[in-house]
C-alpha cells in the first residue's frame, strides 16, 4: 500500500516544490521511495503548469537538489480523500484545507510542514514563510527549514509505510 503526501503552497512554485522534492530525495535515501508518493499543489491557479520559481530551481540546485521537472499543480476537494497526508505552508493554507475537509467523513492528515521539525516546535515556529518577495537569502533558508522538517518527516514515516 503506498502512503501519499502531499506539499501545499499558494501558488506551487516555491514552497510546496521545495517540500515535494527534498521529502522524495530523502525518501529515495531512506530506501522508502517505493512505499511513499510525494507531491505538491498550490491553493490558487496563478501558476498552474509553470515551472517553479527560477530562484527555488537555482536554490534546490544549490543544496544538490533538482527542481527543473517540477509544474505547477492547483489544489481540489479530491486531494483530501486521495492523500494520506497534506502539509500546509502556513496557517492560512491549513484553514483552506479545514474548510474543503468540513463535511468529510474520511480525509488526509492535515497538519503545517514544520510540524516535523523539532527545533521549530520547541521555538513555536510552525509557519514556513514566503520567499516569494524576498531575496537569495529568503529561500535559501525555506530549504533549510523545508529539509529539516522533511528529515523529521521520514522519521515519522519509517513506522508508518
Amino acid at each position: 500500500m503506498t502512503y501519499r503526501v502531499c506539499f501545499l503552497c499558494s501558488g506551487n512554485i516555491c514552497r510546496s516544490p521545495m517540500g515535494e522534492i527534498i521529502l522524495r530525495s530523502m525518501l529515495a535515501d531512506a530506501g522508502l521511495a517505493g512505499r511513499v508518493e510525494v507531491d505538491s499543489a498550490g491553493t490558487g491557479d496563478w501558476h498552474v503548469g509553470d515551472g517553479a520559481d527560477p530562484r527555488t530551481i537555482a536554490e534546490l540546485k544549490a543544496a544538490g537538489y533538482d527542481g527543473s521537472a517540477h509544474r505547477a499543480s492547483q489544489l481540489d476537494a479530491a486531494y483530501l480523500t486521495s492523500r494520506d497526508l497534506i502539509l500546509a505552508a502556513d496557517e492560512g493554507h491549513l484553514r483552506r484545507l479545514r474548510s474543503l475537509a468540513r463535511g468529510l467523513a474520511d480525509h488526509a492528515e492535515l497538519r503545517l510542514v514544520r510540524e516535523f521539525d523539532p527545533d521549530a516546535v520547541a521555538a513555536g515556529t510552525l509557519e514556513l514563510d514566503d520567499p516569494w518577495y524576498g531575496d537569495e537569502e529568503d529561500f535559501r533558508r525555506c530549504r533549510r527549514e523545508v529539509e529539516a522538517a522533511c528529515r523529521g518527516l521520514v522519521d515519522r514515516l519509517r513506522s508508518v509505510v
